[in-house]
């Protein structure tokens, strides 16, 4: 990593890293993100090899990643970066026809997944909340994985219920809240917790649950049913 970024300071806007092959799709993301003054594009890359170099090179708050591109895909990148980088938020970038590989990027760590077709705000608003540690799904992807899983919800939802509940009141508590997408942060000022307790409480709730990310752990809170009766903050 260069000694000296040249990127926004810290507590400036968010810096990205916008990788896809399609270098219109590049244009027309960068243009739609650059009207948020908390979003700011530091990096493009056409392949998962720059992609990996850039990540290098800049300091960056998140990454969105296609999954489709020659000579390295978005899957084996999000490898790559989970390795280089355990701690940097990864979101993919989707379309209809990658079904089958939407499982296979969450299980590996990615933190959101956003429809390159998605309207503007609904990219701004999620690339923010990942940005801000959070996890996001376009309404699009989140609608259309519970269409295609409607044939094995039951089973997990049976699953899912098991695993929570044998949660303490705390633990449901937060992963409730984890549900709905939100930032360590947002977990402690709505509990009225310190950051640290925060961290710790979701380790112990991770592997309670036996999940290693925040997304899975959000997927199976919407399996057992606890988002239906979440309250806002």
């Amino acid at each position: 990593m260069s000694s000296q970024p040249t990127d926004q300071p810290p507590g400036g806007p968010a810096r990205l890293l916008l990788v896809d092959d399609d270098a219109l799709v590049r244009a027309g993301l960068v243009s739609i993100l650059g009207t948020d003054p908390a979003l700011h594009v530091v990096a493009e890359a056409g392949d998962g090899h720059e992609a990996l170099a850039a990540a290098r090179e800049h300091r960056l708050d998140l990454v969105l990643l296609d999954i489709r591109m020659p000579r390295l895909d978005g899957l084996r990148t999000l490898e790559h970066l989970r390795r280089e980088h355990p701690t940097l938020p990864v979101a993919m970038l989707t379309t209809f026809s990658d079904e089958d590989y939407i499982a296979e990027a969450a299980g590996l760590g990615a933190m959101g997944f956003l429809l390159k077709s998605d309207a503007p705000r609904e990219l701004i608003t999620a690339a923010r909340a990942i940005a801000a540690g959070g996890a996001a799904f376009s309404p699009r992807v989140a609608k259309w994985l519970l269409r295609a899983e409607a044939t094995t919800r039951l089973d997990r939802t049976r699953t899912a219920r098991q695993a929570v509940g044998g949660l303490t009141p705390r633990q449901h508590q937060i992963l409730t809240i984890l549900g709905t997408g939100a930032s360590n942060a947002e977990i402690a000022r709505r509990l009225h917790l310190t950051d640290g307790t925060v961290k710790q409480y979701l380790r112990e709730l991770f592997d309670r649950l036996d999940v290693s990310n925040r997304v899975q752990a959000a997927i199976l809170a919407h399996e057992a049913g606890l988002m239906d009766t979440a309250t806002g903050p």
